[in-house]
């Protein structure tokens, strides 16, 4: 297809214009649909307001008279016989109208109106009196500089000279099934909608070629996986497992037997595998984690863990080497803090085999560590690492299994995209002995029962968490809680009494680590905190969680953060401090499972945040929405596998398909 600068009309200006508004090809462009469209109804020119916008039918009465100025401008003026009146009309440079404009000829009329001088002045003139009522207006996102009606004027031009160029990315059989119309028929009723019926159709269709693309992508992205990367095939001593299962201190839950299970049968087979796990906060995903990696040591492969944070990877190492500590099985840490003649010792190891688990953060992809036989990844909270990381493995020529984790509940409309290319085993139950932790909303002028609150659970040697928005103030800060300024607080009202500290991302890892220790140890009472502390951090004795301003974050981060208490057989609380945005909040107040929260969070919020961040590699729909077309996504899923199994036709369009993962999807 031609470049955009080819599109009559899109000078250098307009293109550096569109540039800035992510328009850089002509599919871009005629694919920039309207966000919303204002509805114009016709026009009484007694209801309307003096200066108001109106549109209304007529027939020419006078000969349109034509002056022309100086620079090539012009005016023209007629009078136009309506329904309520008579009423003169003038439109600037549109000469090229006038032949056009013939006395008793019907126009349709959109401009603004002078009642005083009973004039409109018109923006546009349409010939001929448009046969529906309303007329259905496109609104675009745009740019200082820019115009609705230039954007839509070069929209119009592009599809004109191009629109039978451009891709059309649905099989003729789904095309017949669904009696779709072609997508250049689609493209111009969506920018030019004659009834709320097409243009319903049309964007119906739009959405379901944009679907139908994203989920071949991930299906074919899922095949290529199953066939082209060969994993490891092991042999599995299955009595050491069960010995070691049944020795563990607790019993697993029907669900993390049934995630081990899954695992086992992906170590077994010898596709590589590409497994999530997913599971609501203190369901126990770690321990399934630790039971793969010890198979894997059993089949004399390495296993390596990568944690977000270091105290995540701390906790994770000590949790393991505890227990692991009658085998012979070597675990060794690596993070950013590891001193240097450590390190050199660990990439040694690491290289000669020595070493059979690693944990660590991102330092275990560094260029400086090689390894000898990895069979097996575990990524914990996978979201948090961008694509790029997550992918470094495979760029040392590494082909290992891959096990990623999350206690991130997603909706499953959002799973089935984000993670359609991987298998998942999910874990609901709860260990053995967890208690729900009881939710309460509050108000600022509620903060003495708060206290209370925390003070009960203090005297009966209990620890609590509190969590503030901010770090420290600033200009934008708008009277929000930061972490200073409840730790002055907190001082105020228990420090005679308990210790309290403070732990933020600003922090150096050894600082952070140090204090964290301290908690876990009950060295601290109080720890204040952002949101830091949200992933994985396990201490047991901690049974309050108090969240101030907690209308600023999202139900399933305010849910991570619940998950730091009820880690132990004491009953916990959670107390979420907001004078706004209560009745959402109220959803905690009823609701402890994740995944529930989740899809309420992804009603009210959409995908873009669900994470807190938006990972690299995040889906970009143009016209589709994952939260409110999930009956298109699921009839595009269906239609795309069928259609990545037929693997004689079409083989051209499915090579469009393939390369328009690199481009729109």
């Amino acid at each position: 297809m031609d470049d955009l600068k080819n599109v009559k009309g899109i000078g250098p200006k307009a293109l550096t214009l569109l540039q800035k508004i992510n328009i850089n090809t002509i599919e871009d462009l005629v694919c920039h649909y309207p966000f919303r469209y204002d509805y114009l109804k016709r026009d009484n020119l007694l209801e309307v307001e003096d200066k108001g916008k109106i549109i209304i039918d007529g027939k020419i009465e006078s000969v349109p008279i034509l002056m022309r100025f100086k620079a090539g401008l012009n005016k023209m003026n007629f009078r136009l016989v309506t329904q309520s009146g008579v009423v003169g009309v003038s439109i600037f440079n549109r000469a090229f109208m006038k032949k056009d404009l013939e006395v008793g000829s019907g126009v349709t009329v959109i401009g603004k109106y002078d009642k005083t001088k009973n004039v409109i002045t018109a923006s546009e003139i349409k010939i001929g009196l448009l046969s529906n009522k309303v007329r259905i207006e496109p609104v675009y996102h745009t740019t200082s500089g820019l115009t609705n009606k230039n954007i839509s004027t070069f929209i119009n031009m592009a599809l004109l000279m191009y629109g039978k160029h451009i891709n059309d990315y649905i099989p003729s059989r789904y095309l017949e099934k669904y009696n779709f119309v072609n997508k250049r028929t689609a493209l111009n009723i969506v920018h030019n909608p004659p009834s709320d019926e097409k243009l319903n159709e049309a964007k119906y269709r739009l959405k379901y070629e944009e679907l139908f693309a994203f989920m071949y992508k991930i299906n074919y992205l899922r095949k290529q996986n199953k066939n082209v990367a060969k994993g490891i095939r092991r042999n599995i001593d299955k009595k050491s497992l069960e010995k070691f299962m049944t020795e563990l201190p607790f019993k697993l839950t029907n669900d993390q037997s049934k995630a081990v299970e899954d695992i086992i049968k992906d170590m077994e087979s010898n596709s590589r595998m590409n497994r999530l796990l997913q599971g609501d906060v203190g369901s126990g995903k770690t321990i399934v984690s630790f039971i793969a990696m010890y198979v894997n040591s059993l089949c004399h492969y390495q296993s390596a863990l990568m944690a977000p944070t270091e105290i995540l990877a701390v906790q994770h190492y000590n949790n393991l080497k505890d227990l692991l500590k009658d085998t012979n099985i070597e675990v060794a840490l690596l993070t950013g803090s590891t001193l240097k003649k450590e390190k050199t010792e660990i990439y040694k190891k690491l290289a000669s085999g020595t070493i059979d688990i690693i944990i660590g953060t991102h330092a275990l992809i560094q260029e400086d560590v090689n390894y000898n036989n990895l069979g097996l990844v575990v990524t914990d909270e996978q979201h948090r690492f961008g694509v790029n990381q997550r992918g470094n493995l495979q760029n040392k020529g590494l082909m290992p299994d891959i096990l990623y984790m999350s206690a991130t509940p997603i909706p499953r409309t959002y799973a089935l995209t984000i993670y359609g290319d991987m298998d998942t085993s999910i874990i609901r139950e709860k260990p053995m002995g967890r208690k729900p932790v009881k939710t309460y909303v509050k108000n600022s002028s509620e903060i003495k029962d708060v206290l209370q609150m925390m003070l009960d659970e203090l005297k009966q040697h209990h620890q609590v968490y509190v969590i503030a928005p901010l770090i420290e103030d600033s200009e934008n800060s708008n009277d929000l809680a930061t972490v200073c300024d409840l730790r002055d607080k907190m001082k105020l009202a228990f420090g005679e009494y308990f210790k309290i500290d403070i732990v933020h991302g600003k922090m150096a890892s050894k600082a952070k680590e140090l204090i964290m220790q301290e908690f876990a140890q009950n060295k601290i009472q109080i720890l204040i905190s952002t949101t830091v502390i949200e992933v994985g951090v396990d201490v047991s004795n901690a049974t309050t969680m108090v969240i101030f301003d907690a209308n600023r974050f999202g139900l399933s981060t305010l849910h991570q953060l619940r998950g730091r208490v009820g880690r132990g057989s004491n009953e916990s609380k959670c107390i979420l401090i907001s004078d706004n945005d209560t009745k959402r909040l109220s959803i905690m107040e009823k609701e402890n499972d994740g995944f529930k929260i989740s899809e309420e969070d992804f009603k009210l919020r959409g995908h873009g945040d669900l994470f807190g961040t938006k990972q690299s590699g995040d889906m970009c729909f143009k016209i589709a929405s994952i939260r409110d077309d999930y009956d298109i996504l699921l009839k595009a899923k269906a239609d795309s596998e069928e259609y990545l199994k037929d693997e004689e036709n079409d083989l051209e369009l499915k090579k469009l398909l393939i390369d328009s993962m690199n481009t729109n999807y």
